[in-house]
């Protein structure tokens, strides 16, 4: 599915002629304005080319199920047409739809889309049309949350007709709110127009909203993405809700936009149309009165019997369309029971992780004061951990014996997943885990390979479940090239003189299948070379990917 298109879908809170006419009047206006500045007029006066290898087509039907009126712009540039598409539609007593599409239709097919940025048209439909989601309005900024506001904003989360994500910002102690509305929240989800539901709490609201949802909180600046349905007496739900921390929006504010985008993106691409608007009928451009009019409709006449063909290939396509989206809708509860279950993994995760750090500290505390000493004292050890991917690469140079030689720009993407909070966590404890055995080997402790050293660890160092470590992978994926490629991973020429080597050991991050990802790294401490880390991205492909 395409995610570099842009594609907004809300309910207009006014009828079909009316939203009709909005749209049509600021669709015009777009065009009108710098930096566009098209020949509107001549769109009105019959003619289709509004500018040089510009178009604007317009279609209509009515009939006694319902409604839809269409309107695409395509644009000529070097390398390709731009194409928008604003769809308005109603069915029966129904509400009216709006689609708002923009696209990028590369001349060559081998050549990938330009990624669409968010369109000013838009936020200036979103302010006119009232839309909505579900029960949610839709804006282009965020609204302010008050306290009397959180009951009708749960409700909202919780809605099971919702498609759109929800964006929930929070106010840092200490900082004013409109200075922080303004300066920082506003910049922050622009591209999220008509991709997301906007909120910002103020602080009495916030703290109204956490003790309603302690599972799901959001405060000292951060921001969470609610996800459609959402479940706030499921403690493992939060993990499914993914939440941008203050330290990333403000020390990098132009990445922190890109990723708060990505997830809403993905959505809207993938997520089925409603019914009413998949239905809608290919549009058939037709020529508009000018002076080829004769000829024109001499030529429709003539291929009247064509025209009969297409409707029939129409019918049989808009067949095909209910199964594709039948599949799609099977995909998505698959997707959504999987994401379910890394979360609920998560949480045990959590869990186990906070007990694993109590006994090590515990561990660690009588042997400094002697086994059988004096009466035992609650031990604490702080959570320091990494809190994303970034940070995480940042701090792997810290770690003895330990070498990170894979692609920092694939690791730091998996910062943008929409699950799997606890990722980071495993991963780090990983790491610690292969540090600890690298000094182990080093200091001739142990002549086991890593996963039999975490099988059987003296007590006080760090390890991980055995279950999560891969000795090598299967043999159909050492005998496919291209897949033993993927897993060939650079190294110094003292280790390899061909710099690089296979890495078939790895280690399993998360509870998902092919969805969590992996860490995939080389043994060199027999050699004195400690721990070669190639790879900690998403699953690479093998026989069930």
């Amino acid at each position: 599915m395409d995610t570099r298109r842009y594609r907004m879908v809300v309910t207009s809170g006014l009828d079909y002629v009316s939203t009709g006419a909005q749209v049509d009047g600021r669709l015009r206006r777009w065009l009108k304005e710098p930096p566009k500045s098209y020949d509107v007029a001549a769109f009105a006066e019959g003619r289709n080319e509004i500018a040089r290898g510009v178009t604007l087509d317009h279609d209509s039907a009515t009939g006694t199920s319902g409604a839809y009126g269409r309107w695409r712009l395509r644009e000529a540039l070097p390398g390709g047409t731009w194409q928008t598409t604003v769809l308005i539609c109603q069915t029966g007593d129904g509400p009216t739809r709006v689609q708002l599409d923009v696209e990028h239709l590369p001349d060559d097919p081998e050549v990938l889309p330009v990624p669409a940025k968010t369109p000013r048209l838009a936020g200036s439909l979103l302010h006119v049309l009232n839309a909505r989601d579900g029960l949610a309005d839709v804006t282009a900024q965020p609204q302010v949350v008050e306290a009397e506001d959180v009951d009708a904003v749960v409700d909202e989360l919780c809605d099971e007709t919702r498609r759109l994500p929800v964006v929930v910002a929070s106010t840092p102690y200490g900082v004013d709110f409109d200075d922080w509305l303004e300066d920082t929240v506003d910049p922050l989800v622009r591209p999220l127009a008509g991709l997301a539901i906007l909120y910002l709490l103020s602080p009495e609201a916030e703290t109204r909203f956490n003790r309603a949802l302690e599972y799901h909180r959001v405060y000292g600046g951060g921001v969470r993405t609610f996800l459609p349905g959402v479940d706030p007496a499921w403690p493992a739900d939060g993990q499914r809700h993914r939440v941008m921390s203050r330290r990333m929006i403000t020390e990098q504010p132009s990445r922190a936009r890109r990723i708060l985008a990505q997830l809403p993106q993905r959505l809207a691409a993938r997520t089925p149309l409603p019914a009413e608007l998949d239905s809608v009928p290919v549009m058939r451009t037709r020529a508009r009165n000018d002076s080829a009019a004769p000829e024109l409709e001499r030529l429709r006449v003539e291929n009247e019997a064509l025209l009969e063909i297409l409707e029939e290939a129409g019918r049989e396509q808009r067949v095909r369309a209910d199964e594709i989206r039948d599949l799609k809708y099977e995909l998505r509860k698959a997707e959504d029971n999987e994401t379910l279950l890394i979360a609920e993994y998560d949480e045990q995760y959590q869990e186990l992780h906070t007990t694993r750090a109590q006994v090590l500290a515990l561990q660690k505390h009588l042997v400094s004061i002697g086994a059988g000493a004096a009466a035992y004292t609650p031990v604490t050890t702080p959570d320091d951990g990494p809190e994303s991917f970034e940070e995480l690469l940042g701090r792997i140079a810290d770690l003895p014996r330990l070498h990170f030689t894979g692609s920092r720009k694939v690791t730091l993407e998996l910062d943008a997943q929409a699950y799997g909070s606890s990722w980071v966590r495993m991963t780090w404890d990983a790491l610690l885990a292969l540090r600890d055995f690298a000094e182990a080997a080093a200091e001739r402790r142990t002549t086991r390979d890593f996963k039999q050293w975490c099988a059987d660890a003296p007590d006080g160092v760090c390890t991980i479940s055995p279950r999560k470590i891969v000795r090598d992978e299967s043999r159909s994926v050492k005998s496919n090239s291209a897949w033993r490629r993927e897993r060939t991973f650079p190294v110094p020429e003292y280790v390899d003189p061909a710099r690089k080597v296979f890495m078939g050991a790895h280690v399993r991050v998360g509870g998902g299948n092919t969805i969590a990802p992996r860490l995939h790294y080389h043994d060199g401490t027999r050699a004195d070379h400690g721990i070669y880390v190639g790879y900690i991205g998403p699953h690479l492909t093998n026989t069930l990917t």
